[in-house]
């Protein structure tokens, strides 16, 4: 009954020819007495190598799809020789390694299955397609879904089916990657309520229709918008990004793609400048496709979100020395520590406060890169030489021939009173 069933060549019952290639020496060559001889021994490494080899006949490939190991049942179904009515056996088999192979493998021999197959074989493989798509097991599902996610070759639905999947290892795939699906599928999916990564492998697709961007935009999914604003091969309204604009104030992953698209219209433009960091705002204003006004209007706030940011610093390094003068910390080894690293304000304001003087005078006099009045400075701050000399340099950026070095090593070189003269010059 078997042999009449199956009676068909191995060419027109399996999905593609099988490939040639090197078999093990027992089953190479074997007619189809032979093989079922080897098969009645009931040894399950002859099965196994029957399951294995591309000319095994059609006929011993579908009794070992029956086969009570699922070792011999996975070689079934990796094996492109075996005849689709076995195929359509294993579709449902209890083991999930079986119905993960025969899905990787249906999925693989789609684009070569032969034009003028069956229509009936056709017809049975994509009812296997459509039993694995809904197997019971989501990894089942999802090797499937990778295989045939850049498929042509797959029945619409199929992908459409795996595109709505509650898991998103299974619709993931499709959705960034399928031609197959439409702008109403994805837009489907998304009105469906799909997971973050499921809406963000939308968004990243290589081509995203203006319509599609709006669906995406509007459910304000923070890590989804983020992709589609990177995402360059996706269209986006301008009436959408100032949406976003509107909305990203606090939602600091999608500034800086925001600033990057072309579409961003003048009134987003002048709305992110207001909060963006100072190194977006310096990429909004060196945009050549900005009218003049806004450009000025974008190197004023530049300007002027300098200067907040310096007085933000130099408010913080103030509070420090304050803290430090305070538990008397603030000591030469603390100004020598800040002069290293290079805590210009830091170094302004412990000699402001170690000399008792006003800061705004203290960087006055540092800004007047007056060797002698710097020196006096440090006198009356209580610091040594040496750490005058390192004020010169380091935060008043005077030259080595310009300094004003130290008498006989470590003495200052001008008389206290002398000092005191250079320091009332400065009231």
């Amino acid at each position: 009954m078997l042999m009449k069933l199956l009676k068909r060549k191995s060419k027109s019952t399996s999905l593609i020819p099988a490939p040639s290639r090197k078999l093990p020496a027992p089953v190479q060559g074997l007619d189809y007495g032979s093989q079922k001889n080897l098969l009645a021994g009931a040894d399950l490494a002859a099965r196994l190598q029957l399951a294995q080899a591309a000319d095994t006949r059609p006929e011993i490939l579908y009794f070992l799809s029956g086969d009570e190991s699922s070792e011999v049942r996975q070689a079934v179904a990796a094996n492109p020789a075996t005849p689709v009515q076995a195929d359509e056996v294993l579709a449902d088999d209890a083991d999930a390694e079986v119905r993960g192979d025969l899905a990787l493998k249906i999925a693989r021999l789609l684009p070569d299955m032969p034009d003028d197959e069956q229509d009936k074989v056709r017809e049975l493989t994509f009812e296997m397609l459509r039993r694995l798509a809904s197997d019971q097991l989501p990894r089942v599902r999802a090797m499937l879904s990778e295989e045939l996610k850049s498929s042509r070759h797959v029945p619409h639905a199929i992908v459409r089916q795996l595109a709505l999947d509650v898991a998103v290892i299974v619709s993931a795939p499709v959705l960034e990657y399928s031609p197959l699906l439409s702008d109403a599928d994805l837009m489907e999916v998304i009105a469906a309520g799909c997971a973050g990564q499921a809406l963000c492998a939308i968004a990243n697709r290589t081509r995203v229709s203006e319509d599609v961007s709006d669906a995406v935009v509007a459910t304000f999914d923070v890590p989804a918008v983020a992709t589609l604003l990177a995402n360059k091969k996706a269209s986006v309204r301008e009436a959408t990004l100032d949406k976003v604009a509107k909305n990203a104030a606090d939602v600091q992953s999608w500034h800086e793609p925001m600033v990057m698209r072309p579409e961003l219209s003048i009134r987003a433009v002048r709305r992110v400048a207001g909060f963006v960091a100072s190194s977006l705002l310096e990429k909004l204003a060196e945009r050549n496709d900005l009218d003049r006004e806004t450009t000025r209007f974008l190197t004023k706030r530049l300007k002027d979100r300098i200067t907040e940011s310096e007085g933000e610093v130099q408010e913080a390094e103030r509070d420090q020395a304050q803290v430090l003068d305070q538990r008397t910390l603030l000591d030469e080894e603390a100004l020598e520590q800040a002069l290293l690293s290079g805590r210009h304000d830091f170094v302004i304001e412990a000699l402001a406060l170690r000399a008792k003087m006003d800061s705004e005078l203290v960087r006055k006099i540092i800004a007047s890169a007056s060797a002698k009045s710097i020196t006096a400075l440090a006198w009356k701050a209580n610091l040594s030489m040496r750490t005058a000399i390192q004020v010169q340099s380091r935060t008043a950026h005077i030259p080595p021939k310009k300094l004003l070095n130290a008498r006989h090593g470590t003495d200052y070189p001008m008389s206290e009173a002398e000092m005191e003269k250079q320091l009332a010059k400065l009231f």
